[in-house]
């Protein structure tokens, strides 16, 4: 949110930009590998966001898009809803959790080149403010600090419209090849 922007322009702003994406998306699935051959970290988000890859299954369950991608960070704007509550009346940690691991990850993805992959070693959360369904979109921004050959590091924010800070996260993701598939990662 820019400082010119009032909170209403904001919240409009980003359910303008979630009904843009939802209008070209073809729903949730397993993407083929083959969708990704060829293809740069940054341009299989953007085949994500252009419907020609699929949103992965998690983003439908737990009502979440990526929604924004340049080289180094990413934007995923998510809805809290009470389907996301714990015993505390309150949205689950793991909720917002999701969106900041999401968001770091895809900041990483951005910058990968044609046939490296990577996953996540760690994710470290603060959380600073509880999240409830009066807070009708958050989104969680994360950005790069640090792209190496073999690991990659990058933080995030977990905000909603108005500015308000509910929780903040860092990451460290490990960089490998892509044909040597997921065994090699973990």
């Amino acid at each position: 949110m820019t400082s010119t922007s009032s909170p209403s322009d904001t919240l409009a702003a980003w359910m303008a930009r979630e009904a843009e994406l939802r209008g070209r998306i073809r729903g949730t699935g397993i993407a083929r590998p083959e969708q990704f051959f060829g293809l740069t970290g940054l341009q299989s988000l953007q085949a994500m966001m252009d419907g020609d890859i699929p949103f992965p299954p998690m983003s439908k369950t737990l009502d979440f898009l990526v929604v924004e991608v340049s080289p180094g960070q990413a934007v995923v704007q998510g809805r809290p809803m009470l389907a996301h509550y714990n015993p505390l009346s309150c949205v689950h940690g793991g909720w917002a959790a999701t969106l900041l691991d999401t968001a770091l990850a895809c900041s990483v993805h951005t910058l990968l080149p044609v046939g490296k992959a990577y996953t996540t070693i760690e994710l470290k959360v603060n959380y600073v403010k509880a999240l409830t369904e009066d807070v009708p979109l958050v989104r969680a921004i994360g950005n790069i600090i640090h792209q190496g050959n073999r690991t990659a590091t990058a933080d995030g924010r977990l905000v909603g419209p108005d500015g308000t800070l509910y929780a903040h996260a860092s990451t460290t993701c490990i960089i490998f090849d892509a044909a040597k598939g997921r065994s090699n990662a973990a």
